[in-house]
Formats: structure tokens, sequence, C-alpha cells
């Protein structure tokens, strides 16, 4: 008797422990000084969790793209001034600074109460509920989708779309969003969209497949290209990150190793130049 009723114990023990985990955790009291943010779905439900370790990057550090930081900044000092600013599209080619820029943005307006919130696609349909967690505080949020593109069929498409449509109830006033992505219009874009194209009165009509496109980044009222830089402007940025990597270098002791790493990676990027920089200061400071 004695051991059915250990036994029965036993099975309730490890009944409760399943039930434990399933059961939802109480979410942890949001650390608002942190600079950044990221959106996360855990067991319980999904809350903000802070980046306590962010990238260090400023703008001093970014070449070739002073007309497009230029523009960005200038919008977050109207958004952290509570004056008229604009959702952004960042887009272009890979590694051109599209993504560093809004990360050196962070840390020049972080003391002036500007805050990041970086969101997965796939969490787009929660924009909604990223805005209530936020609009009644008193810093300026930015969220932020890195690399973003879809197909026509994904729903996260029609979620961000009716967030920038602009519905006061959707789009708080100390919220602005942000997006990168190496495609101009966020969706592939095929030959056969033209095929629909015509004439009318001498105007030319795009045909619905570009017209519905077009409507997602249209909605973005700051819209900047960024692209590959020419060999002068590459082997500038190498020079700015071996010198800010701590090595006292002459170009010519690199140059050819540089441009032998920028044909390798098939990109002469601003994230090809730092990445070389990393690997040649690393050899260098290794040297007797």
């Amino acid at each position: 008797m004695e051991q059915r009723l250990a036994d029965l114990l036993s099975k309730a023990e490890r009944l409760l422990d399943r039930v434990d985990q399933l059961l939802p955790v109480a979410p942890a009291e949001t650390d608002w000084n942190a600079p950044a943010f990221r959106w996360r779905h855990r067991r319980g439900g999904s809350r903000l969790e802070p980046i306590t370790r962010p990238d260090h990057i400023t703008l001093d550090d970014l070449l070739g793209i002073d007309r497009q930081a230029g523009v960005v900044t200038r919008n977050l000092a109207q958004f952290l001034a509570g004056l008229p600013a604009n959702d952004m599209l960042l887009w272009g080619s890979r590694g051109t600074g599209k993504s560093s820029l809004i990360k050196a943005a962070l840390n020049r307006y972080h003391a002036d109460g500007l805050r990041l919130v970086e969101v997965a696609k796939e969490s787009l349909g929660d924009l909604p509920t990223i805005v209530d967690a936020v609009q009644q505080r008193p810093e300026k949020f930015l969220l932020y989708c890195d690399d973003l593109s879809f197909e026509a069929d994904q729903p996260e498409y029609k979620s961000l779309k009716a967030v920038l449509d602009g519905s006061m109830d959707l789009h708080g006033d100390n919220v602005l969003i942000c997006a990168t992505s190496n495609r101009r219009h966020l969706m592939p874009e095929h030959h056969s969209d033209n095929a629909d194209a015509r004439i009318v009165d001498g105007e030319l009509h795009f045909g619905e497949a570009v017209e519905e496109k077009v409507s997602l980044s249209d909605r973005f009222g700051i819209w900047l290209a960024f692209h590959p830089f020419g060999q002068d402007q590459y082997l500038r940025i190498v020079t700015h990150w071996i010198a800010t990597l701590g090595a006292s270098a002459q170009p010519e002791q690199y140059r050819e190793e540089a441009l032998r790493w920028a044909l390798t990676r098939g990109s002469r990027s601003g994230r090809t130049a730092r990445q070389f920089a990393v690997d040649w200061v690393g050899k260098y400071m290794q040297k007797p």
C-alpha cells in the first residue's frame, strides 16, 4: 500500500512538472534604459528583450554615404524634436552601409531618447502589439526590419502595408518604421511584370502586378538607394578601418591584398573593406 502511494505521488510530481513547463512565464520588467530591443516570441507570449551590447559603430566610421547619412540623421532629429518625420526604406547592394547607418544613428541619438526595436519579418503581424507596448513611453522608438523582402503571397507583407498606411491607432506619434532591403520595392521583380504596361494618351501606365509591388515601398516617405563603391572609395574605407583597429601601416603594404580580397568576394563594399581590415590587422599585429 505504501509503495503504491509512493508511486502515485511520483507520477503526480512528474505530471505537475510537465504542466509547469506549459504555464506562461511571467514577463520580466522591461529595462527602458537599454539602447535597443528585440521583439521575441517566448513561452507564454512575446516581449521586448533588451540588446545590451549593440554595435558601437559611429557615423564617422561610415565613408562614402554622406548624402544618405545626412537624410537619415535629419529625419531622426525631426522625429526626436516632435516634428513631422517619415518612415524610411534603405535599399541597395549588400554591404553598402544600410544597417550600419541605422546602428550608427542609434548610437548618435540614444542619449536624446531614441530607442530601436528590431522586428523580424515573421513578427511583422505583431507591429500593432509592439506599438501598444511603447506608445505611452516618453522615448521615441524606431521599429527596425533588417534585410526585408517578401514573396507576393506572404501575409507579413499586408501587415506592414497596413501599419505604413498611416492609421493613427497603429502608427503612434513616438514610433517610426525603418526597413533595409536588397530589393528596391521589397518584392521580386520579374520581366513578365512589364507585359501589362500600356500607353494611354501618351502616358505610361503599369500593370496591376507592378502597381501592387510599388504600393508597399511607396508608403515609405524616405527612400534611399545604396550602391557599390568604386575602387578608390573601397580603399579609403580599408585605410580607415586599418587605422581604427590600431595598425600603423602605409597603403602600399595592404593595397594589393585588399583588392584581391574584394575580387574573391565579388564586392567592393564597406562590409568587405571592414572584413579585410580585421583579417589584415590581425595578421599584421602578430608579426614580431
